[in-house]
Parts: structure tokens; sequence; C-alpha cells
């Protein structure tokens, strides 16, 4: 049996109630921002796939209308309104923005003969949507051209909805990009792909009824889509700041933005309209230095430096600025205002971590003392709705000094199974560490509470008390919660201890992104995959031959190690294969030998060594238990 959500704990009714009375709910600025310039909704806002299959549908968030109930904090409610607004909106007189129709912006910029697309969102089907939106108002227009802000899932998964790659390999429609972008746009996709898809299925409540007690938004946008992921890569490489392209008869001027919000980003200025694209570095929220879907720490003190760099480089002419996300802000002294104060933000994020760190803080007790100076605890455009503080302090830590604290006690810490049955013994048993935890729940401390029954959950899974106060537990967490992902998390807990594993709903390793790996980057793809005890007494060489480059490549497994050499001096192997570079992911789908000759890849010598490299990959767990060991 389901066990619907819980009403509000009355702690948390109480916080909500603090925050309404705190925060400047009577600034409504954003309201008119997100609204201006609507040309038309698209209606009804589903978009679905070939076969009737929804992959989007906005209309399911019309509850966010009115006032915020006391099972959502009234901060995430008032972001949720704001993301929601789903249409076509003029920009300025020649860019437009389709918003609303994915967990990012597509913006269209009309050029000469056509309309440059900007960030075609994650999925074939709602680009295709978008465009198609944008065409029913604005004339059909053929696509002349299609830029990449930078290497995240959500900025290039959709671009076989608005255009080719024979248009593209015709030379009909370049494609730009930051440097970097598809070693990038893969890797992070397919290496950790597995555990980070899982993890986001979480992050965006992908598996929650959405509603009051359930999935609200994610605070950058309000979920992603499920539709088709492709990948089509860049023809021009933007590799310096200042390098100006001419698209279409639109000028475009670069600034290059590494290792901010993605590793490969670059922020773009469009000098006839007076218009800046911030891509994903200022957006109307505090973004993430590590998000909790997991991904490499990112550099808050060069997401900083950056934002200087784009005031000074564009700031004195602009006269609105647009992100990938959000709504756009208009007016020179407010667009630049918006900017620095997103760049003040990471800087006192960086700088204020570092200085506690060097008087002897850990993370957690850095991120319990952090307070924001009020200017920017009270600008909209700095909370935490995706992005907490707590998180993100915790991140910049990490980054310089990595997951030990200094404390000898932490240093060899038991594995969390081992560690919770001892802590439930030390607490006189899993009855009494569950009393405990009730009683903390009825004294409003929640975090407690949660600490507690997890470790009851975690000794003895099968203990039904502890797993029913647990999700009740962190489904009052959930409520509180400001930030989006924070609160989809906890109920996306409740939901799994309550209803059992709902999967990894959300894939980004498609198809056409693992097909744009490099031979190289598809080896190190394969040797993550070795499982390293089953393969300790293997040892076999491959030659890859690939006739359309003439590279060749030995690859060998030893030791439990799967490497790859280009040396010259390699003589035969137990197998050669030979194909093409476009045609070798075939080896990373399944290296059986039916399975290559079938993509059209030859194989000679002994076959067997292929079976035996299958037998020792490991596919990795879409259902991996998270909230439960």
């Amino acid at each position: 049996m389901t066990t619907p959500p819980k009403p509000a704990a009355p702690t948390v009714s109480a916080q909500q109630q603090h925050l309404l009375a705190t925060l400047p709910f009577d600034d409504t600025q954003d309201f008119e921002d997100a609204r201006r310039g609507l040309v038309a909704r698209r209606t009804p806002s589903a978009v679905t796939t070939g076969d009737g299959t929804v992959v989007w549908e906005t209309d399911t968030y019309a509850f966010l209308e009115g006032d915020a109930p006391d099972t959502v904090n009234p901060s995430l409610w008032r972001q949720s309104r704001l993301v929601a607004e789903q249409g076509l909106f003029e920009v300025v007189e020649g860019i437009y923005q389709v918003r609303g129709l994915d967990l990012s912006n597509v913006t269209f910029v009309e050029g000469a003969t056509g309309v440059i697309v900007v960030d075609p969102l994650i999925s074939t089907e709602t680009a295709a949507a978008a465009l198609a939106l944008y065409r029913e108002h604005r004339g059909d227009r053929p696509v002349t051209g299609v830029i990449y802000s930078h290497s995240h899932v959500d900025h290039f998964g959709g671009v076989k909805g608005v255009t080719t790659q024979e248009e593209v390999d015709a030379g009909r429609v370049p494609v730009l990009a930051p440097e970097g972008f598809v070693e990038h746009a893969v890797a992070e996709n397919v290496y950790a792909g597995t555990a980070m898809s899982r993890r986001a299925g979480y992050m965006y409540g992908a598996a929650l009824s959405r509603g009051p007690r359930g999935q609200v938004g994610a605070g950058l946008g309000q979920t992603t889509s499920t539709g088709t992921v492709t990948l089509i890569p860049p023809t021009i490489d933007v590799t310096t700041t200042g390098q100006e392209e001419t698209v279409d008869g639109v000028r475009i001027v670069f600034q290059m933005a590494p290792d901010t919000e993605a590793p490969s980003e670059m922020l773009f200025y469009f000098p006839d309209h007076r218009a800046l694209c911030a891509a994903e570095d200022a957006t109307h929220t505090l973004h993430n230095l590590l998000t909790l879907r997991g991904a490499l720490v990112r550099d808050p003190n060069a997401w900083a430096k950056c934002l200087t760099r784009t005031i000074d480089l564009f700031g004195a002419d602009l006269e609105v600025v647009f992100s990938s996300h959000h709504w756009p802000t208009w007016g020179r002294d407010r667009a630049v205002s918006f900017l620095e104060n997103q760049r003040d933000l990471y800087a006192y994020l960086h700088d204020q971590t570092v200085r506690m760190m060097n008087q002897g803080l850990t993370g957690p007790e850095i991120a319990e003392r952090f307070q924001l100076p009020p200017v920017l605890e009270n600008a909209w455009n700095a909370r935490g709705y995706y992005g907490s503080v707590n998180h993100n302090v915790k991140a910049i830590y990490q980054r310089y000094l990595g997951w030990f604290d200094g404390n000898p006690a932490h240093l060899w810490e038991h594995p969390p199974v081992e560690r919770a049955r001892r802590y439930v013994a030390l607490g006189g048993g899993a009855d009494a560490v569950v009393a405990a935890a009730q009683a903390a729940v009825d004294d409003g401390d929640l975090r407690w509470a949660a600490e507690l029954a997890n470790h009851v959950v975690f000794a003895e899974p099968d203990h039904v008390a502890a797993r029913e106060l647990l999700a009740d537990t962190y489904e009052q967490l959930g409520y509180g919660a400001e930030n989006g992902t924070w609160r989809n998390f906890y109920l996306s807990g409740a939901t799994e201890l309550r209803e059992g594993p709902f999967g990894t709903p959300i894939t980004t390793a498609a198809t056409d992104v693992v097909a744009h790996l490099t031979p190289e980057m598809l080896f190190d793809a394969l040797a993550v995959r070795v499982d390293g005890p089953r393969a300790w007494d293997e040892h076999l060489t491959l030659n890859v031959v690939l006739t359309d480059t003439g590279s060749r490549y030995r690859v060998r497994l030893a030791h439990g190690v799967l490497t790859h050499s280009t040396a010259a001096r390699h003589g035969d192997a137990d197998v050669r294969l030979t194909t093409t570079q476009a045609a070798l992911p075939a080896l990373a789908a399944d290296p059986a030998p039916d399975a290559l000759a079938a993509a059209g890849v030859e194989v000679t010598g002994d076959e067997g060594v292929l079976r035996r490299l299958a037998a020792v990959l490991d596919p990795g767990d879409p259902d991996f238990a998270i909230v439960t060991p």
C-alpha cells in the first residue's frame, strides 16, 4: 500500500511563516521581468514523442498559482512560480526566448536570412516544439546557426530537433562552441554517467508526483525533459576572449569562461542589440559549486573573476542581460547591478570559506556558521534555490582540502552499515534508537531525527518503524527546504523508503553522446568498467586500426587494468579490430564478436579474446541503493 504524503509538521509551518515575515516578498520586479515581452504560450504545453509518450508538460504546475501552502518553503514557491512561466518572449527586437519548455531556455537570434539557435535544450522533442512555437509567430525562418554556450546536456541535447547533421556538414549551419566542448560534454555524461544519472533522478524529483506535497521545481528550472538526447559537434571553436564571429549577418563577441559553471563555457555579447548572454554564469539563483548529482568541484574564484571581466568588457554598453535559465534583466544599471551581485556572491563564498578554513574549521563547521551579507541575503537572485550556501561551502572545502578534515578519528572509519550497527547497539538497540528519533521529531530537531533513524535503517533495513519514521522525517525536511534540489532529494528518499527504488528515469549517456567519444576517451570509458578482481588473471591484447584516420592503438588488459598506447613498436596482438572512428564506439556498447561485426568492425585473430573482455566488464547498476544499504 502506498503511503500518502503527510501534512507539514508544526515546526515546519512555523519556519514558513517566519520566512514570509522576513524576506522581501513585496518586491515583485522578477514577476514583471518574467512576463515581459510575452508573445504567445504553447497551448497545451505537453510535448510528446512520435508514439505519444509525454516528455515535457508545464501545465502540471498549474497548482503553483496562489499563496504557498505550508508544505512548500514560500521562497521556493515564489521561484517555482517564476520558472513555470512558459512561452515565447521577446528579449529585444530580433532576440527571442522560449522559456518553460525544458530545464533550460532556448534563444532565437534573427539574422539576415534565418535564425540562430542558442542552447537547444535537452531533448530533440522539446527543441523542435520551441522552434515550432517561434516560427508560428515569427515566420518560417530557416536555422542558419547554432551556438552552445557550454558543455552541459541541457544546452545541446536537443540540437537535432532544430537542424540536422547533413545541414551542418553542407556548411549551411555553423555550430559554435567554446574550446574543449566535445571532450567535456561526452566525458561528464559517460565516465560516471550511471551514478550521476541515478542521483539526478533524486535531484530533479523525476519520480515524484507534482503538487504542493511533491515536486514543485528544481530552482534552476522545473525539471528535465525525458526525450531524445543528441549531439552535433561544433564546426567553429571559440578559443579567446574578444574573438568576434559574424553568423548570418549577426555580430557576436565572445568571452571565454572555462572552469566556471562548466569546464567549457563562454559568454557572448551582441553589440548591435546591446544584449549579453551570460550563459549559466549569472542566473536568478545561487548556482552549484558541486551539484548534488555529482561532478567535479567548480571554482568560485574563477567564476567571480569571470563576471568582473564581463562587467569590464560589456558593462558600459549593454542594455539587457539574459541567460540560459530564468528571465532577462533590462536597463544598464539594473543589468550591471545583477552581474555585480552574482560576482560578489561567488567571491564572498570563496573568500570567507577559505578564511575560516585557515582558522581550522572543517567544511560542516564553516557551513553552519556561514552568513551572507544582508545585501546578498535579501537579493532574490542570490537565494539558494539550486545551489545552496551550505553545500557550496562544503564544496569549496573539498576543492582545497579534500574529504579528510584532519581528524585522525575520521581517517579510517567503518563503512556506513558497520557504523550504523555499532551506533544502534550503543543506543540500546533499534527500538530504543527509533524512540529517540521520534522524540527528536516531536522536539522539531529533524536533522538529528534523520541521523538516528538512518542508522537504524542501515543497521536493520527491514525495521518497519524506522523506515516509516525516516520517510516522514525526510518529507518534513523537504517541505522546509528553500533549495529545490534539496527538496527533491528528501522527498525522493521518502518515496523510495515507502515504495521501493524507482530506478534511473534520467539518462544522459545517449547513443549520440557516446558516438562522439574520441578513441582515447572510449578506451578510458571501457577501463572504468573493468571489474578489477575478476580481471586479475586475464592478459589480452587488441590492435585497433582506424582506416579513415590512419590511427593505430594497442589496447592491453593485464593486472586488472585496461591501458592503451599509440606507440609504433607494437607487434601482433591476440585480436585485431579494423574499422572507422565513427564505428569504434560499438566496442563500448558490446565487444562481443557478432555485435562488432554487425556494427561494421572487421575482427581478425582470436575472437575468444573479445568474449573474455566482455566477461570482465561491469555495466554499472542504474538502480543502486541510496537511502538503504
